[in-house]
């Protein structure tokens, strides 16, 4: 037992680097954009603070100066690398405030937003897959297995507006303006959640669907199992690995679908902060965004691919077969 936990606490410290990869190529890219693009980032960070107004050539200078992009931009990347791992992004250009408070005042609300749709997706989306396989007609069952591929095609924006002019404008069940209570959090979550849902329904449907022509659901139904049972009582089990991997790629399009939400429910998170950062060439707010959804993604693979042996006794089995390999090799 010891060794076996020794043996994939290796195999899990493997896949920290690329984790920590991950952020560090979000930040690179995101440092060599805002440098390298033409047009200077300072006059654009300037013109968009002030509206309209156009900076004096004393004014970009100063700029330039005071956020250090007067120096190599070989200097100016190891500084601001040193300084995004300690949590420091610079300051606003449009409040003076630190990157970092923005972003930890904005982020609990777009948490909420994104756990709660993360919730609902995985619920709906396991219950339209488990109905799409135990419907008792063909046609019931043809029609359900359609629906996830209308869900992924829905536009994000397109499906909030239809929910806020049907359930607030129409019929008042649900308030138009953004707060921080219950009711206002359900309209942008389901708007959220819809996409994952129909790719977790995707994903559980075809897997529920395989199960029932392996030889040992054969062997079950033999012994006077019914399909319900089946489906619900192993089924499920076994697809819960097809669907903890898409679960990487779910809460990455959670991470890009809240920008696009919060701003069609005027919801306060880091969609709105995003979108103002974007119209005032903020970019050191855009850079501590990139960042931060970055090591949320990160840490989210992180833990998908540590929870695989977990779920799988034959993933451990070779996870440390693979160790053991590699310690004897070095």
């Amino acid at each position: 037992m010891g060794a076996g936990a020794h043996l994939l606490g290796r195999v899990a410290l493997r896949r920290v680097p690329q984790a920590v990869a991950v952020v560090w190529a979000a930040f690179t890219v995101t440092f060599l954009a805002v440098r390298v693009l033409p047009g200077d980032p300072v006059a654009l960070m300037l013109t968009g603070s002030n509206g309209f107004s156009t900076p004096t050539p004393e004014q970009i200078a100063q700029a330039r100066a005071d956020l250090g992009f007067d120096r190599p931009l070989v200097v100016q990347y190891l500084h601001a690398l040193a300084d995004a791992a300690h949590g420091d992004f610079g300051s606003s250009i449009q409040t003076g405030r630190s990157v970092s408070s923005v972003i930890t005042e904005a982020l609990p609300s777009t948490l909420r937003l994104g756990a709660t749709a993360l919730l609902i997706a995985l619920v709906l989306g396991c219950a339209v897959g488990l109905l799409a396989n135990l419907a008792p007609a063909a046609f019931l069952r043809q029609v359900l297995r359609s629906v996830p591929a209308a869900g992924i095609s829905l536009p994000s924006f397109w499906v909030g507006l239809m929910l806020l002019q049907l359930l607030s404008f129409r019929w008042h069940l649900f308030p138009t303006l953004a707060g921080g209570g219950p009711r206002e959090l359900v309209l942008p979550a389901c708007t959220l959640a819809l996409p994952g849902a129909a790719l977790v329904a995707q994903v559980v449907g075809r897997s529920l669907h395989d199960s029932l022509h392996r030889p040992w659901a054969d062997t079950m139904r033999a012994a006077g199992i019914g399909p319900g049972r089946l489906l619900v009582g192993h089924g499920l089990r076994h697809a819960a690995l097809p669907t903890l991997t898409v679960l990487g790629l779910l809460v990455g399009n959670l991470i890009g679908g809240a920008v696009v939400v919060e701003t069609v429910f005027s919801r306060p998170g880091m969609g709105l902060i995003v979108q103002a950062a974007v119209g005032a060439q903020d970019l050191s707010v855009v850079q501590g965004v990139v960042v931060v959804a970055a090591v949320g993604y990160a840490i989210t693979n992180l833990t998908v691919d540590l929870l695989y042996p977990v779920l799988d006794p034959r993933l451990r089995g070779g996870a440390l077969v693979a160790a053991a390999q590699e310690g004897e090799a070095g």
